[in-house]
């Protein structure tokens, strides 16, 4: 079982997250970096170790999608295919135009001004100094993550899947891992038994 589990962002923390970034020294890159974790749902791991190659294609343009590959990830199988929702993707593209030719497809698409790219714990250490400087208690660099998961078990039966497709897009060996990250709704519990 997990211990405490990293706090679940509302919509309007999201959106708070997002405008502070916006006025930092490094916007385009400080908004991929939330949208790498809110929309994709990835680690920080995940987000240290994503080069350009696994988002875009042999030209140099974006992909649909995230090809994030098992030594990017979490144990042996932990690669997975992520579609790119159309926020990062819009973020992507603009900061591979301001990286221009550092945008290649071995270098990370995260790196700092005094690096080659950002460790995992360099990114932890970034959400946590974001979420201090807000006053979000309980938030961590696995909020994201955890808030990406809980939307998409939400959403998935409106979509046609599954459980199963939100265990794939996670990246999780098991699915009891996966709903070990998903917060309930009261709400939505009230709602059910009422159709019940």
């Amino acid at each position: 079982m997990l211990g405490k589990q990293a706090k679940t962002l509302s919509t309007r923390e999201l959106r708070r997250l997002l405008d502070l970034v916006s006025h930092g020294r490094h916007p385009e890159r400080d908004r991929v970096m939330v949208l790498l974790s809110f929309k994709a749902g990835l680690r920080a791991k995940e987000i240290a170790a994503l080069t350009w190659s696994m988002i875009t294609d042999a030209s140099g343009g974006l992909t649909d999608r995230i090809a994030l590959q098992n030594r990017a990830s979490k144990g042996k199988s932990g690669g997975r295919e992520i579609p790119l929702h159309d926020d990062l993707c819009e973020a992507l593209a603009a900061l591979q135009a301001t990286r221009g030719e550092k945008a290649r497809p071995d270098r990370p698409v995260i790196y700092s001004e005094r690096a080659d790219g950002y460790s995992a714990n360099a990114v932890a250490v970034w959400f946590h100094e974001r979420f201090t400087e807000l006053a979000i208690e309980g938030a961590s660099s696995h909020s994201g993550r955890r808030t990406f998961i809980t939307s998409a078990a939400r959403k998935i039966v409106e979509a046609g899947g599954s459980l199963r497709d939100v265990q794939e897009l996670a990246g999780h060996a098991s699915l009891a891992t996966t709903q070990r990250y998903i917060d309930g709704d009261r709400a939505a519990k009230r709602k059910v038994i009422a159709l019940i």
